[in-house]
């Protein structure tokens, strides 16, 4: 007793000299030494074995929570994966993939990848990876990539299961670098005009664009549809690069300033090679940060048409901040401002990120979304465009010329009640398996497919028994019918791009859109003036 006594007093000296040390040794009371001397403490000293990395970096996203909702921290792996859809490419063996019953179908393998070039084929299972069975084992998407992954060069052993053919192929394929593409589609939707779909702004979407536009010009472009919908952005340079095409000599495309940081300006050189092309930009809720540079330097430049509904209202700067370990903290440094001198980034209370996350929700529910006259700017933000000067506000997004409203009896509460439930996925992923071989042979090219493809009413039949059973119900007949149009069109442009690419699922799916609409109709009434 006398001996845990004493070893007891002696523990506690200890930890008080070591305390003291502490204070000794980190001396000033500073924001930053205090800091230090709480993950000295809580390490050395905690009752419990701690996770030093987690302590650091949970401390590290509390002081960014309580900043603006753009500044962020990233471990390695969330960094790695965040980055990588921008930099243009990544290293594997070259399969677009979905999980169906729990196995591997290849959809479809990249043109001149190494699997296309050793005989693997849509369709295919992928069952082993190396020796280990990743078919019917729950193994979740991440850990599958991981394994197909890999540094260029490097050779994996793949085990697969074809259609017709008995047993287990085996081939060895040869990782290599794989394009990521950031333009996901680029067609003459009419005569005379061109349509560029770009899903991010990546390292190569401006050279992506430009080969693309090219060809538009080929086949007799005379104006242009750029969507920018659901486009969360990317790199400024990106952005930068992409509106100096559309732009004059000396145009500003977008300024950055911040309390450390001086004012920094971007304006167009006059190289583009697109300054005499009328440009009609497509827009939405969605479209944000890099897409909001492009739009508004082309509205505040008074050089093109913007389309759609008021834009995300992303007006951030953020630099990023690379760690030793491979983590990163995206630290917002600067306000960006579009040519008109207005920053267009919406309001904000700090540390309050759910009430930020609840915008978009809250434009539906005050009916932003549906009716333009929802929407108020105070006179305070009013700006000016710079040659026409026409109005224009800032503090929440670029508005369009031309709104176009959401149509919500399309998309209805029964249809986002099937897609919670994968259930509309799960069905097309099963049907386009069984069904690849003979639409293939069915329809050898797109237009034949576009022009007489009608889908099964069995597989919408099928998505509705199985969305009963699961007590999932419209509210009416007439929830019902929109429903099923709405799913047949949807289902229609996913074949489409499941047997060909992203362009085809777009020549569809753009066809009841209301804002690619719109603006072929505004495009049509211009070119008769």
């Amino acid at each position: 007793m006398k001996r845990n006594f004493l070893l007891s007093i002696m523990l506690l000296l200890f930890s008080t000299f070591a305390a003291a040390q502490i204070n000794l040794n980190l001396g000033s009371d500073s924001p930053m030494r205090k800091m230090q001397m709480a993950e000295i403490a809580i390490s050395n000293f905690y009752v419990d074995d701690v996770d030093e990395q987690k302590v650091v970096e949970d401390a590290i996203r509390g002081m960014l929570k309580g900043l603006d909702p753009h500044s962020t921290y990233t471990d390695a792996k969330e960094t790695k994966a965040m980055n990588e859809p921008l930099q243009g490419d990544f290293e594997g063996i070259g399969v677009q993939f979905n999980i169906i019953d729990d196995t591997l179908v290849v959809i479809q393998t990249v043109v001149n990848g190494p699997s296309e070039k050793m005989g693997i084929v849509s369709g295919d299972r992928i069952v082993m990876v190396d020796d280990t069975l990743i078919a019917g084992v729950k193994m979740n998407r991440t850990d599958i990539m991981k394994r197909l992954r890999g540094k260029k060069g490097t050779k994996v052993k793949l085990g697969i299961v074809r259609r017709d053919v008995k047993g287990i192929l085996n081939f060895i394929v040869t990782r290599a670098k794989i394009p990521v593409h950031t333009l996901n589609a680029a067609y003459m939707i009419r005569p005379g005009i061109g349509y560029a779909r770009l899903e991010s702004f990546g390292m190569k979407t401006h050279e992506e664009l430009m080969e693309a536009v090219e060809k538009l010009k080929q086949q007799g472009m005379q104006r242009l549809i750029l969507d920018l919908q659901d486009n969360g952005g990317g790199f400024l340079e990106a952005a930068v690069r992409i509106a100096n095409e559309f732009l004059q000599d000396n145009d500003m495309i977008v300024y950055t300033e911040g309390r450390r940081v001086s004012r920094q300006s971007y304006k167009a050189r006059g190289n583009g090679r697109l300054k005499d092309i009328p440009v009609y930009v497509l827009v939405n809720e969605l479209s944000a940060s890099a897409a909001e540079i492009v739009s508004g330097a082309i509205m505040d430049n008074d050089r093109g048409t913007i389309i759609g509904r008021r834009t995300f209202g992303k007006g951030l700067v953020q630099r990023p901040f690379e760690l030793a370990d491979g983590s990163m903290i995206r630290l917002t440094v600067a306000h960006y401002y579009i040519p008109s001198g207005r920053c267009i980034q919406k309001p904000y209370k700090k540390g309050d990120k759910v009430d930020y996350d609840m915008d978009l929700e809250n434009r539906l529910k005050h009916g932003e979304l549906t009716n333009p006259d929802s929407i108020h700017f105070a006179d305070s933000l009013k700006f000016y465009t710079v040659r026409k000067h026409r109005p224009v506000y800032g503090g929440g997004g670029v508005m369009p010329d031309y709104f176009v409203p959401l149509d919500t009896t399309k998309f209805t509460s029964f249809h986002r009640k099937l897609m919670a439930k994968n259930l509309i996925m799960d069905a097309f992923l099963k049907y386009v398996d069984n069904n690849r071989k003979t639409l293939k042979k069915n329809y050898k090219t797109f237009d034949a497919f576009k022009e007489n493809y009608e889908l099964p009413v069995s597989l919408t039949d099928q998505i509705i028994a199985e969305a009963k059973k699961q007590k999932i119900e419209p509210k009416n007949a007439d929830e019902l019918d929109k429903t099923v149009a709405y799913m047949r069109h949807q289902l229609k442009s996913l074949v489409a791009r499941d047997l060909w690419d992203m362009t085809e699922y777009f020549r569809i799916w753009n066809e009841q859109s209301d804002i690619v609409q719109k603006a072929i109709e505004v495009i049509e009434a211009d070119m008769k003036k």
